[in-house]
C-alpha cells in the first residue's frame, strides 16, 4: 500500500506526527506500522520512561489522553500505543456523532476530538483498531483524518494474493515461483501476517537470493505434493477423471485439511476464470494473463481448459457448485457428509 509506504518512510526519516489512527479489516498493516513506532521512535534507552503501551478492554480514553497530555522525560517524545484500541466503549459510541461533535459533550470522545484538534507536539499516540473503522461522518473521525496520520486498511482479494507475495518475497531478496505464491495463497488465506510468518520461517534456511519453489512450500507448509487445489485443477482441466478421483477421494479422506467450503469457493473462482477466457477478444498470453489477473504462467491452462469446457458446460458447473453449496448447509441434504458431496460434485464436473 502506497500510504503505509510513506508513513513508513517518514517515520525511518524521524519526522513524527502527533496522532495516528490505525483501521481497517487487513491488521498486518497495522501492526506493522504500530510495531515499528514501538521498536524505532525512541532510543531503548528512552523506552523506560517515556513509553507507554495499553489495552482498550483495559483502559478509556480519558486515561489514555492523561497519558498523552504528560511531558517526556529527557527526551524530545514521549510515545503512547493503544493495542486493540476497537474495545474502547467510548471510541465506538463516538462513531455515531454528527458534524457538530459527539453525541455525548462531554467524556472520554469529546475529549479525545478536542485532543486531537490540539494535540500535544511532544507525544506520539497512535491507535490500533482493527478489523472496523471508524463512522467517517463523525466530527471525531472528520478530525482525526484532517489532523492526524489516518490509514484504513481493506483485506486483499484472493486474486490479488498470490501478487502480493511475489512483491513481498522480491522485497526481502528472495524469489518466488508463480506456482509457489499460488500454493501459499490457496493454503493460507489472505491472513497477511500468517503468510509473513511462513515465509519468514521459508527463507531461515535457503541463501539469500535464491528460489521458494513449490516444492519448498510443499514440504514446510504442510501441503501435499500430490493432493492439493492446484493440482485437483489441473486434473479437471485436463479431464483426467483418475487423478480427479484420486485428489477428490483424498479431500474426503481429510475433510479437516480440505473443507468442502473451500473446496467450492477455489473450483467457483477457477471457472469464472475459464468463462471469463471464452469471451476474451485478446487470448494472447500478457493479455489474457491481464484480464484475469493471473501469472502468464497460468494462461495455457486456462486455455486448455476453455478448450474442455464449453460456455454451456460452465453454465451446468455452476449450477453445480450452487446446488453443492446448498447441500453442504443442509439444504436438501439430511445425512450425505461433505465428502461424499465432494465426490459427487466431481463427477458431475467431469460427465
Amino acid at each position: 500500500m502506497k500510504e503505509v509506504n510513506q508513513i513508513l518512510l517518514d517515520l525511518k526519516r524521524k519526522i513524527f506526527k502527533p496522532v495516528y489512527f490505525l483501521c481497517g479489516e487487513e491488521a498486518y498493516y497495522i501492526d506493522l506500522i504500530s510495531d515499528y513506532i514501538e521498536h524505532n521512535a525512541l532510543d531503548e534507552a528512552d523506552r523506560s520512561f517515556n513509553q507507554t503501551v495499553v489495552y482498550g478492554k483495559d483502559t478509556d480514553l480519558t486515561s489514555i489522553l492523561g497519558l498523552a497530555k504528560q511531558f517526556p522525560m529527557m527526551s524530545e517524545y514521549q510515545v503512547v500505543i493503544v493495542k486493540e484500541a476497537q474495545n474502547l466503549k467510548e471510541l465506538n459510541k463516538s462513531a455515531g456523532g454528527d458534524e457538530d461533535g459527539p453525541k455525548s459533550s462531554s467524556g472520554g470522545a469529546a475529549q479525545l476530538l478536542h485532543y486531537v484538534n490540539a494535540p500535544q507536539s511532544s507525544t506520539i499516540l497512535v491507535f490500533c483498531y482493527k478489523y472496523k473503522s471508524i463512522d467517517k461522518r463523525s466530527a471525531l473521525a472528520k478530525a482525526i483524518q484532517k489532523h492526524a496520520v489516518f490509514l484504513e486498511t481493506a483485506r486483499l482479494y484472493d486474486n490479488q494474493l498470490p501478487d502480493w507475495i511475489t512483491s513481498f518475497v522480491t522485497e526481502k531478496g528472495y524469489k518466488i515461483g508463480p506456482k509457489a505464491s499460488f500454493l501459499m495463497a490457496e493454503f493460507l488465506g489472505n491472513d497477511l501476517s500468517k503468510i509473513v510468518n511462513e515465509i519468514d520461517k521459508l527463507v531461515i534456511n535457503i541463501p539469500a537470493g535464491s528460489e521458494i519453489s513449490a516444492e519448498l512450500v510443499q514440504d514446510n507448509i504442510g501441503i501435499s505434493k500430490d493432493y492439493n487445489v492446484f493440482e485437483l485443477q489441473d486434473a479437471l482441466a485436463k479431464k483426467d477423471i483418475v487423478k480427479a478421483n484420486r485428489i477428490i477421494n483424498y479431500f474426503a479422506a481429510n475433510e479437516k485439511e480440505h473443507p468442502l467450503v473451500m473446496t467450492l469457493s477455489s473450483l467457483y473462482g477457477y471457472f469464472s476464470k475459464i468463462l471469463k477466457f471464452h469471451f476474451l477478444p485478446d487470448k494472447s498470453k500478457f493479455a489474457a494473463a491481464q484480464a484475469l489477473g493471473v501469472n502468464p504462467f497460468f494462461v495455457d491452462g486456462y486455455a486448455k481448459a476453455a478448450a474442455n469446457y464449453s460456455t454451456g458446460k460452465l453454465k451446468n458447473i455452476f449450477s453445480y457448485l450452487k446446488e453443492y453449496d446448498l447441500k453442504s448447509k443442509g439444504v436438501d441434504n439430511s445425512n450425505v457428509g461433505h465428502g461424499e458431496l465432494m465426490k459427487e460434485l466431481i463427477f458431475k464436473i467431469l460427465h
